[in-house]
C-alpha cells in the first residue's frame, strides 16, 4: 500500500503509479483527478458468474430456509432445472438485456472483468445462445466478459448421466467451443462424477479450451485432485477440500476460486481459505452470481465475507478479489496497479481498503474506470 500515491493513465493502460512526490515531469502535464486521500485499487476481477440466465428462484430460496435441502429441490425439477425451462423460453434479446443490466450494476459496485458461463441450457442450441449473449452484453457493456461452456453443469432431465456426456462431447463441445474461452465442469454429488468430468475436460482441451471445475462443493469427491491432475485453471467453490487436495493445487498451479456468498446463501460451512492460502496455493475470489444459490453481484461484499467468515486478512481478499481472479482467468494484463497494466481502477469513497470488511453491506464505491475510461 502506497500513500500519497498518484497514478498516471496512457489510453487504455496505467502509465505509471508510486508516490505522488515522485511523479516523473512527462506525467505532470496530464488531466488531474484529485481523490483528496481515497483509496484507489486495481477493479475486481469475479471470476465465477452465470451472468446470463432467466428466472426467479426466489421461492426455491424461502424453501431452503424452511429446511429443504438443495439436493431434494434439484430432483423434484426445481434448481437448476427450474432456470433452465425459465432461460430456454427466454428471447435472446431478454437474455442479453438482463446481462447487461446484470454487468451495469457489478460495474458499480467495482468489478470491471467478469466471467460468465453457460449451463442453463443443456442442449447445444441453447448452450451456444447463452455463450452468444454473453459476449454480446459484453459488447455492450464496458465490463470485459470471458465466455465459459458449462454444458456439463447437470445432466438434462430427459437423460441419463451417461448419455448426457456422451452429447456433452460429441455435439456441444464442437458447437460451443468456438464461442468459449474456458470449459468447466460441475463434478458433485448429484451431477457428473469424477470419471465424467476428466473425459469432458479432456475433450475440451482437445478443442483448445481452458479447464475449470466445481469441486468439493457438496461433498467431497475427488475433483480438486482431478483438478491438479489435469492441470485445471481453476477448481472453484472447494467447501470440502482436505489439506492433501491444497497441496495438490499448489503443486499443479491451480487457482483456488472461492465463493463465500454461495456457501453464506445456502447456509453451509466455508471453504477453508485461511488453509489453502497458508499452504500457498493462489487464491481468487468470485460472486458466483446465479439466480438459486448466490444472487449476489457485489465483489466488495464477498470480500467482506472472506474476511469475516474465512479468516482472510483485507489486503489478501482484496488480492483475491482482483489480482487472484485475473490469474484464475489467465489475464496477466490486470488485478494490479502498475505500469502496463489495463488502467481498470476503483476508488472508494473511504482512505482505505479496510473500510471494504469494516463496512460491509455500505456502497463505499466513489468512481470506476475501465480501461482508462471513467464508466
Amino acid at each position: 500500500m502506497v500513500g500519497g500515491a498518484a497514478v498516471a493513465v496512457a489510453g487504455e493502460r496505467i502509465a505509471w503509479a508510486g508516490s505522488e512526490s515522485a511523479l516523473p515531469d512527462e506525467h505532470r502535464d496530464l488531466q488531474e483527478i484529485d481523490c483528496e486521500g481515497r483509496a484507489v485499487l486495481p477493479g475486481f476481477v469475479d471470476a465465477h458468474t452465470h451472468l446470463v440466465f432467466a428466472g426467479d428462484r426466489s421461492e426455491e430460496f424461502a424453501r431452503r430456509l424452511r429446511g429443504e435441502s438443495y439436493e431434494d429441490i434439484l430432483a423434484a425439477g426445481g434448481g437448476i432445472h427450474s432456470t433452465v425451462s425459465a432461460t430456454r423460453a427466454a428471447s435472446t434479446d431478454d437474455l442479453v438485456g438482463d446481462a447487461v443490466a446484470r454487468l451495469g450494476r457489478m460495474a458499480r459496485t467495482g468489478t470491471t472483468t467478469v466471467e460468465a458461463k453457460s449451463g442453463y441450457g443443456l442442449r447445444s442450441a441453447d448452450e451456444r445462445r447463452i455463450l452468444e449473449a454473453a459476449a454480446e452484453a459484453g459488447r455492450r457493456s464496458p465490463v470485459d466478459v470471458v465466455p465459459t461452456f458449462l454444458g456439463a453443469h447437470v445432466p438434462d432431465r430427459d437423460m441419463d448421466r451417461a448419455a448426457y456426456v456422451d452429447l456433452v462431447i460429441a455435439e456441444m463441445l464442437p458447437e460451443c467451443a468456438p464461442v468459449a474461452e474456458w470449459c468447466d465442469v460441475f463434478c458433485d454429488r448429484g451431477a457428473f462424477t469424477v470419471d465424467d468430468a476428466r473425459r469432458i475436460l479432456d475433450a475440451a482441451r482437445g478443442h483448445g479450451l481452458g479447464l475449470r471445475i466445481h469441486a468439493e462443493q457438496l461433498a467431497h469427491t475427488g475433483a480438486a485432485a482431478l483438478a491438479a491432475e489435469m492441470g485445471a485453471g481453476s477448481a472453484d467453490h472447494l467447501d470440502h477440500v482436505t489439506a492433501e487436495d491444497a497441496r495438490a493445487l499448489d503443486d499443479a498451479g491451480v487457482v483456488a476460486t472461492l465463493l463465500p456468498a454461495a456457501s453464506f446463501s445456502m447456509r453451509s460451512p466455508q471453504a477453508p481459505g485461511r488453509m489453502l492460502w497458508d499452504t500457498g496455493v493462489t487464491v481468487a475470489l468470485a460472486t458466483d452470481c446465479n439466480p438459486g444459490t448466490s444472487n449476489v453481484e457485489s465483489m466488495p461484499f464477498v470480500v467482506a465475507l472472506a474476511c469475516l467468515e474465512m479468516g482472510l486478512t483485507p489486503e489478501e481478499a482484496v488480492w483475491a478479489a482482483t489480482l487472484g481472479g485475473a490469474r484464475s482467468l489467465h489475464l496477466d494484463d490486470r488485478g494490479t496497479v502498475v505500469p502496463g497494466a489495463l488502467a481498470d481502477l476503483v476508488i472508494l469513497d473511504a482512505p482505505s481498503h479496510l473500510h471494504i470488511p469494516y463496512r460491509p453491506g455500505t456502497d463505499l464505491v466513489w468512481k470506476v474506470m475501465k480501461r482508462g475510461e471513467w464508466i
